[in-house]
């Protein structure tokens, strides 16, 4: 990696762009480049005013829009270390967070505020409203006047382009504290970097050909590293304008916003994509006359090439290539993508990774593959022979985290004694470093937004409920169904017949679904007769089941 720095990167970005649209709130207000600089001024004012110091932390709790893009910018632009939060975790997943990151201020939606504990929350030195900076509660109230203060000031003084920058913070510090979960007795603090961020942003740069002008739509939530990275803090760098969704990304939802905006660059997970094959192609190629036609060389040409032309103007008709990420794309969906030669590309990261491992453009893309090796990165697997016995697959460079905040355990299982990072992940690489996935041994699961889902979590949480005695819980056409072996001691100790079982476990899923986010609720709870299969170490032999 070269000198440069992420906070020079911003500066020059801003300044080169000034007077360029730089953020849109969907069927909202736009702000150009200098408008976003006057309210990074504005909150790193406050910033200063409330006493917060270089590696202090500030929590985001909020949807997608431009004033969560202009909080996080200037925490960058301050040097503070953003924390954001999803939006979807339940509120004493929120306040662990809040806690175990050592927050100092909390920028959080009205909505959201209404629904935490204030005494969970005691510690913060004070609450801010995304929607208009207002103050929400504050630890006394000189700190309150103060911070009024910090951002009264602003108001009348106009930022000026030359005198606008972001502070250069060295390329080991901490910047973004990920949380990849909210549960306390799983959550990990993903330590990036700002040479992590600054690698995938000039990978990009490098590799995602975006100009000024060039259109984004934000819906990913920005809470994790993907969408952060590639729909917002990659495109601003080059003039970009962005566009964020606030609406639940529902594929009709999303249609109409890429045929309204027309972007350049997509982001997805398989979900919505697989949802859009479902519900708008696949009924017309499953038409008997279209199965006919479909198999006469020529016209089957001919119609590969007008299905090809819809799907294009689905998603706005002028996007260079949609990148998939997160799971693994249905292998029949992907077969026919590939058929009609549709400009998608999968990739792989993980947030550790800030989050890109594996990319490859449409064009080079392998089959089966999920990318290849990125820049300043290297892979190995362990196994005899990489490019034919799946291994874990093992990486390092400069992409990867410092480690977990406050978790030296985890640290421990994650890096090997010389230094490289086990994904948790098992594939193969070929000759090229091209990178093919064979399994997840991590387990995680991939919500309808692009939310990780940790299945031990749920599991952990459902075991403790009335009459179950262990529980696998896996995701059937994209909806988590619990597979439970009931406690038959406990069945029989209390002589409660079978026949009353479903209706108990009816109710373990109404009350499991009370306390986790909706990303995470059960559809369905499958009783099961026979015990799981275990390892010698009494480990559900998960793939089983899965």
């Amino acid at each position: 990696m070269d000198n440069k720095n992420l906070g020079s990167m911003y500066t020059h970005a801003f300044k080169e762009y000034w007077d360029l649209p730089c953020f849109s709130d969907y069927e909202g207000e736009e702000f150009k480049y200098s408008d976003v600089a006057q309210s990074i001024e504005t909150l790193k004012n406050a910033f200063k005013k409330a006493g917060l110091k270089k590696g202090d932390k500030v929590a985001i709790l909020g949807r997608n829009s431009s004033k969560w893009g202009k909080i996080f910018l200037a925490c960058v632009s301050y040097g503070v270390i953003a924390v954001p939060i999803l939006p979807d975790f339940k509120p004493e997943n929120v306040h662990h967070i809040i806690k175990h990151s050592e927050s100092k201020f909390l920028f959080v939606a009205k909505a959201l505020y209404n629904t935490l504990n204030k005494k969970e929350i005691s510690d913060l030195q004070g609450c801010i409203a995304i929607e208009d900076f207002s103050i929400l509660e504050c630890k006394n109230d000189e700190l309150k006047e103060i911070i009024k203060e910090g951002m009264l000031s602003m108001k009348g003084t106009k930022v000026k382009k030359e005198n606008f920058h972001f502070i250069e913070t060295p390329e080991d510090d901490l910047q973004v504290l990920s949380y990849t979960s909210g549960s306390s007795g799983f959550s990990k603090g993903v330590m990036i970097p700002v040479r992590s961020l600054y690698s995938n942003i000039t990978y990009g740069q490098e590799h995602i050909p975006l100009a000024s002008g060039d259109k984004i739509v934000s819906f990913l939530p920005m809470s994790h590293v993907f969408g952060l990275l590639f729909e917002f803090l990659y495109p601003i760098t080059l003039g970009c304008h962005t566009t964020f969704l606030n609406k639940t990304p529902s594929p009709q939802v999303l249609i109409a916003a890429f045929q309204k905006i027309r972007p350049r660059l997509i982001l997805s997970v398989p979900l919505i994509i697989e949802k859009i094959y479902k519900n708008k192609l696949l009924p017309t190629l499953q038409k008997p006359i279209m199965k006919v036609l479909l198999k006469i060389p020529g016209i089957n040409t001919i119609l590969y090439k007008k299905i090809r032309a819809k799907l294009i103007e689905t998603f706005g008709g002028n996007f260079i290539e949609i990148v998939i990420g997160g799971a693994a794309l249905n292998a029949e969906v992907e077969k026919f993508f590939k058929k009609i030669n549709f400009p998608f590309t999968i990739g792989y990261g993980m947030t550790e990774c800030g989050p890109l491992i594996g990319y490859a453009g449409w064009q080079e893309i392998r089959p089966l593959s999920a990318g290849k090796l990125v820049d300043r990165m290297e892979i190995r697997i362990d196994s005899e022979d990489p490019f034919k016995t799946v291994g874990e697959i093992q990486v390092k460079g400069t992409n990867v985290m410092l480690g977990y905040f406050k978790n030296e355990e985890a640290n421990r299982n994650t890096f090997t004694d010389d230094g490289w990072m086990k994904t948790g992940d098992l594939g193969i690489i070929d000759e090229d470093n091209f990178i093919y996935i064979k399994g997840r041994s991590k387990n995680m699961l991939l919500g309808p937004s692009g939310q990780n889902i940790y299945p031990e979590e749920l599991e952990a949480r459902l075991s403790n409920m009335s009459y179950i005695m262990e529980c696998v819980v896996v995701q059937r056409d994209h909806k988590l169904v619990a597979l439970v072996y009931p406690d038959k001691d406990a069945l029989k100790l209390e002589v409660i017949l079978n026949e009353a079982l479903p209706a108990i476990m009816e109710e373990n899923k109404r009350l499991f679904n009370q306390q986790v986010p909706a990303f995470e609720q059960l559809t369905k709870i499958e009783i099961v007769s026979e015990e799981f299969e275990k390892t010698p170490k009494r480990n559900i032999k998960r793939y089983l089941y899965t």
